[in-house]
């Protein structure tokens, strides 16, 4: 059993945040995140950290995850959602058959994967293999990942598989970076740094047991992290990023406050009643979402350890404290863009990308607003479709 994951991921994140900012820029700018950044993140074992430990990951719990990903983030969003994205991809490796695993994760250096679990591919069933084809687009950190995965529905002789509930058999299959089509499409207002192209296989031929269904199979290995629901992991991550990029515009403003005097005043902008107002909510939302969060994946964190299994109340609660620390990060970083006036449009201003990323990560699926309605439906003890809490 090895570890390549630090004891204290979060103080990990924490010691490399210079190294971070200093390359916020460049990341913007090439639209991915600079090999110096991706080398160190991975190092540190923060894109492995969702691994099981006998393939060579972390193994972390999931409060731990969430933490380290929102320390980054603070410094760089982008950089913040890359380690979101190879972490919670990770998991995948606890599903793989175990020679399986190792070959993908528990190869030589430290193997990154990331990928699209939406199933915009086909895959036709041959002989104890899948043939697929498709175009993946948001395929997060592709540039510095060693293995991608995509979605894809089955098909066979008769056309698409069906699941017993009548939904088409959708399957991940994971392939080797090398084999996989960069298609140059991240043209985007915010978390340019992500690198979050599309990606493109053709006529590929991938083994069946590299490939994993979500709604179907369950979890190889036994540890508690995996008891986690996937799409309750990727929600809490992209919470993280949000809360992260929240604090970075919150500590931005802050510092612009005490400097700046604005046009036709006498007094700093920290001096502005209303600026010390908008700093007050902002940080209050924060905090607050903060601690809905982080409360709710301790409590579940233990029902998974005690009992092994995660209620379906409980997973709902994960989604929404997710979706809302999203939405009220959202509100904080809108106060402080507005606190920061006209200093805050520019390029060269963190605060204009902190706007421009947190309202990227306001967009996906995992946290968007229908997950309201989801957990309403639950909480009213109304029949609705579960299949992705």
């Amino acid at each position: 059993m090895r570890n390549t994951t630090p004891p204290d991921p979060v103080a990990a994140a924490r010691a490399l945040a210079p190294r971070i900012r200093a390359h916020a820029e460049e990341n913007e700018a090439a639209r991915r995140l600079a090999p110096a950044v991706a080398e160190a993140l991975s190092a540190a074992g923060l894109f492995q950290m969702c691994v099981p430990r006998r393939f060579g990951g972390g193994e972390v719990a999931p409060g731990v995850m969430v933490r380290a990903i929102e320390a980054v983030a603070e410094s760089d969003g982008s950089a913040g959602w890359c380690v979101m994205i190879a972490a919670t991809t990770g998991v995948i490796a606890a599903y793989l058959p175990e020679a399986i695993a190792e070959q993908v994760y528990g190869g030589p250096g430290r193997p990154v994967s990331g990928g699209v679990f939406a199933p915009h591919g086909t895959a036709r069933v041959d002989d104890g293999a899948y043939v697929v084809s498709g175009q993946w687009p948001f395929a997060s950190g592709c540039q510095h990942c060693t293995w991608l995965m995509g979605g894809a529905v089955i098909v066979d002789e008769t056309g698409p598989r069906r699941l017993p509930n009548g939904m088409p058999d959708a399957r991940m299959l994971l392939f080797p970076a090398r084999d996989v089509e960069i298609v140059d499409t991240w043209a985007v207002s915010g978390l340019r740094g992500t690198g979050s192209h599309d990606i493109r296989v053709a006529n590929l031929r991938v083994p069946a047991d590299r490939s994993v269904s979500l709604m179907v199979d369950s979890p190889r290995q036994a540890g508690a992290l995996y008891v986690f629901p996937v799409f309750g992991l990727l929600a809490m991550g992209i919470a993280g990023v949000s809360l992260g990029i929240a604090g970075q515009a919150i500590g931005e403003l802050t510092a612009l406050a005490a400097g700046k005097t604005p046009t036709g005043s006498r007094r700093k902008l920290a001096e502005r009643p209303l600026v010390q107002m908008q700093v007050a909510q902002a940080d209050a939302a924060v905090r607050a979402s903060r601690a809905f969060l982080y409360d709710t994946i301790e409590e579940t964190w233990a029902a998974a350890r005690a009992e092994g299994r995660i209620s379906l109340q409980q997973r709902a609660m994960l989604r929404l404290a997710a979706t809302h620390a999203t939405s009220s990060a959202a509100t904080a970083v809108d106060l402080m863009y507005s606190a920061g006036g006209g200093t805050s449009i520019y390029a060269r201003s963190p605060l204009q990308r902190c706007f421009r990323d947190i309202h990227v990560a306001t967009q996906h699926l995992m946290v968007a607003s229908p997950t309201y309605e989801v957990v309403g439906r639950v909480l009213l003890g109304l029949e609705t479709d579960t299949a992705q809490l």
